[in-house]
């Protein structure tokens, strides 16, 4: 196997954008990118996205851009996606065409292989270019305003059991990361993710990985397994970075058995899509709708939803908490700074 990425700080000369640019960074490419290592060193891409044969678009910030001139054939799409895959320490293949991995870098890498993919191939490569960022960080970027900042630091300070929401890619990974960074260095946090991506500065942190089956079908492990085993760890708080199934019964039945200061991300299009996300994936776990409505109201302190506007600013756009309507759980919309 070739020598994975190393994510080095880049050195800035100071300016008015200093908080900015202490959590930049910039990566030493594998040879295993060929044609894209490019993209990957470049600072302002964040996602690369091939498409088969037909093109090759990145993200700097501004929406998908096509780069021209670009050319590469199905088979070596194929065999960049197999190699990628590898390097991460999972396999794609016929049996298994859709595959999403962590390279130790931070960088993840997700392949669908064609024919499930009808136009090729499909490779989707997010670049993290914001490293070991803490919530003061992210407010000198705009994430949220001062008085924001003070009312996050009271929640984490007082063991809030956290939602973060919002679509793809506004931040809710980054912004996690940021609250865990302010937990006491006294605490255990144990996260668990489908994909490792948090990262985080904090001196107690075990990171739990779901696994895939292997060639056989065997030896995979879910989300909704990796939280049950966590809760047999001490954790002083449970993080599920993306609740996306059966996973979400055994985190709000954690959140209901004493373990505070826990957290979530869900993907939702608004803050008032939220119940009916979670009731979409409580209904994959069995759950009713009144059973999940009362879980969730007991389980979560405060809803924080995230946007990223055209210019990719992103920040966090409205919070909430939940209630019950009824027997649905509804959310009402606060403004607590």
């Amino acid at each position: 196997m070739s020598a994975p990425f190393v994510l080095r700080p880049r050195v800035v000369a100071p300016s008015d954008d200093t908080v900015s640019a202490r959590f930049r960074s910039s990566v030493e490419v594998d040879p295993v990118f060929g044609a894209l290592a490019p993209f990957c060193v470049d600072d302002e891409v964040t996602d690369i996205f091939v498409n088969g044969s037909s093109g090759l678009f990145v993200d700097r910030g501004r929406g998908t851009e096509a780069v021209e001139g670009w050319s590469m054939s199905e088979r070596e799409v194929r065999d960049l996606a197999v190699a990628l895959v590898a390097s991460g320490g999972r396999h794609i293949d016929d049996q298994a065409p859709c595959v999403d991995v962590r390279l130790r870098s931070g960088i993840r890498v997700h392949a669908v292989l064609a024919p499930v993919s009808t136009s090729g191939t499909a490779l989707s490569i997010r670049v993290p270019r914001v490293r070991a960022a803490d919530l003061e960080a992210l407010s000198a970027l705009g994430t949220f305003a001062d008085g924001q900042l003070d009312w996050l630091r009271r929640l984490v300070a007082a063991r809030a059991n956290i939602l973060i929401t919002g679509g793809t890619g506004t931040g809710k990974t980054t912004l996690l990361a940021a609250l865990l960074a302010a937990a006491p260095t006294d605490e255990r946090i144990v996260t668990i993710e489908d994909v490792a991506e948090l990262r985080l500065t904090h001196p107690h942190h075990v990171a739990l990985e779901a696994r895939q089956p292997n060639l056989e079908g065997a030896g995979g492990i879910s989300l909704a397994r990796l939280v049950r085993e966590s809760l047999r760890m001490r954790p002083d708080r449970l993080v599920v970075g993306e609740c996306r199934g059966e996973e979400v019964r055994e985190l709000l039945t954690a959140l209901n058995t004493g373990h505070d200061g826990g957290a979530g991300t869900l993907h939702a299009s608004g803050l008032h899509d939220v119940p009916a996300r979670l009731e979409a994936l409580g209904a994959l776990a069995a759950m009713d709708t009144t059973a999940l409505a009362r879980q969730v109201v007991s389980a979560f302190t405060v809803v924080l939803h995230l946007e990223r506007s055209p210019a990719g600013q992103r920040r966090i756009a409205q919070a909430g908490t939940f209630s019950l309507v009824g027997e649905r759980l509804g959310i009402d919309e606060v403004h607590p700074w």
